[in-house]
């Protein structure tokens, strides 16, 4: 197992100290952070491979940390939460959580969730030197920086963005259904009711008419699915 490096940030000590000695057994490194001014100063000075992040923090909230590390990186993020509410996962999927556990949670779950996260992380936007660098209209995408950029200014993603934009930009003329793109950005069965996947492309097309109004950049091809606009 490549040596992954996780940062948990979470108030609770023995929530904390379970989570960490949960994921060492599968052979990860572990920091732990017991509020959000030590995540931020940690996450300031060093590079991690995965963020698990519970919301009331003290100093500063998950929320606000959530916002800071979209606005630097791609890192996924998982919040482990005891919010139930489905208006909260939803809030949180479009302000750029990977994924969202709530607690209690099964220690199964979370160890296979945060297997899932570094294998899309890590796997899914490696490039062929060929193929790193993608352009559609005003969009450039470099697969090998992971980076995306409209009119040269920077379009800040959570990884699940990059990786569906990527796809789409990859095959611009191909039409990805809803369960196309769960199955190879997810890589887990897809369940039609599951308002997933309609969520993270409503948030990409709105980081994109921030940066370039008025410009289509995915269609929506009704009935069907979601293809870039060329």
């Amino acid at each position: 197992m490549d040596n992954y490096e996780i940062l948990v940030v979470e108030d609770d000590p023995d929530i904390n100290g379970l989570l960490c000695r949960l994921l060492k057994k599968q052979g990860y490194s572990l920091t732990a952070a017991y509020s959000g001014s030590e995540a931020r100063l940690l996450l300031s000075s060093r590079e991690f491979d995965l963020v698990l992040l519970d919301l009331m923090l003290p100093g500063v909230t998950g929320d606000e940390l959530i916002a800071e590390i979209r606005a630097a990186r791609v890192t996924p993020v998982i919040v482990i939460s005891a919010r139930t509410a489905q208006e909260d996962k939803v809030r949180l999927l479009r302000s750029g959580a990977d994924d969202y556990i709530v607690k209690p949670f099964d220690v199964d779950e979370v160890v296979a969730r945060v297997e899932a996260q570094l294998r899309r992380y890590r796997a899914f936007p490696q490039p062929t030197a060929a193929s790193g660098l993608l352009t559609l209209k005003n969009l450039t995408l470099d697969r090998e920086a992971i980076r995306a950029e409209v009119h040269g200014k920077e379009l800040t993603l959570t990884a699940r963005e990059f990786n569906i934009l990527s796809l789409l930009m990859e095959h611009p003329d191909k039409v990805f259904t809803r369960e196309n793109l769960y199955h190879q950005v997810w890589n887990e069965e897809y369940y039609g009711e599951d308002n997933t996947v309609n969520v993270h492309i409503s948030n990409i097309r709105q980081k994109l008419q921030r940066l370039d109004p008025g410009v289509e950049y995915i269609k929506t091809v009704w009935g069907i699915g979601f293809k870039m606009s060329v």
